[in-house]
């Protein structure tokens, strides 16, 4: 394996942050971003117009809201794929930790600006 190549740790990763709701890039395949986030709380509903997005469940019990659908539960170890175009809202009752999984130059808020926007490339 070339020098400089290693696997990336998530826990490490976690522990360089504290900030809820603001993702950060950890690795990049393609034009895909691999994020991590930590949330706690209720965010805003947005949505997605162009593109799916995955929420991995790396700690905690995290709910999607789903505009006009049930709501959608994702415990550690479990993942979830958010269509394309639907209108949805992450929640956390105590902090959780995910990895998204999105394009690169994706906003966390969708096509919504608000203070909840985060810039969509920071890297750590």
């Amino acid at each position: 394996m070339p020098r400089g190549f290693r696997a990336v740790r998530l826990e490490e990763k976690f522990a360089l942050f504290q900030e809820q709701w603001r993702p950060k890039i950890i690795a990049q395949m393609n034009d895909y971003h691999f994020k991590l986030v930590k949330i706690q709380g209720d965010f805003i509903w947005h949505r997605h117009a162009e593109t799916d997005e995955v929420f991995i469940v790396q700690e905690g019990c995290l709910r999607i809201d789903l505009r006009d659908r049930p709501p959608v539960w994702g415990n550690a170890g479990e993942m979830f794929v958010v269509p394309k175009g639907v209108e949805h809202k992450p929640y956390a009752e105590h902090e959780v930790k995910l990895m998204l999984v999105e394009p690169q130059g994706v906003r966390n808020t969708g096509e919504v600006v608000s203070e909840r926007s985060a810039p969509a490339d920071d890297w750590i």
